[in-house]
């Protein structure tokens, strides 16, 4: 793992399709925007963020912490941005700001979240023991 900078950040893009909504996921049953599919993106964002400054291959990051708030309903057709960033390193944990808005530019969600980065293959072994 190389060193990760205070501040490294990613934002992904995503649109509101039907298996992203409450109704499908089980979180509710509207056609709206499901919290876990919000959750999802922010927290892929993350992991885009440091993926490279990971060794391809042999070493990836898991999600170990996540805390948000799912503040705006978005409608399926809704281009959703997740960023997060960098706000601290403490050896293998990593610490980020994660937000998302709609294509209006209004807060659909926002929050902290941590991940740690693994060896892939030690992790995988203990798994499955």
């Amino acid at each position: 793992m190389k060193e990760i900078p205070i501040g490294t950040s990613c934002t992904t893009t995503g649109v509101v399709a039907e298996g992203d909504t409450a109704a499908v996921l089980g979180s509710g049953d509207l056609l709206v925007l499901g919290t876990p599919a919000l959750a999802a993106w922010m927290e892929n964002a993350a992991m885009r963020a440091i993926a490279p400054f990971l060794t391809f291959g042999s070493e990836s990051s898991v999600g170990t912490a996540l805390q948000m708030t799912h503040e705006r309903a978005s409608r399926i057709g809704a281009q959703i941005r997740a960023t997060a960033t960098v706000t601290a390193v403490d050896g293998r944990r990593i610490d980020f700001t994660i937000s998302a808005v709609d294509d209006t530019g209004a807060t659909v969600g926002r929050g902290t979240h941590t991940r740690f980065v693994i060896g892939i293959e030690k992790f995988m072994a203990r798994i499955e023991k």
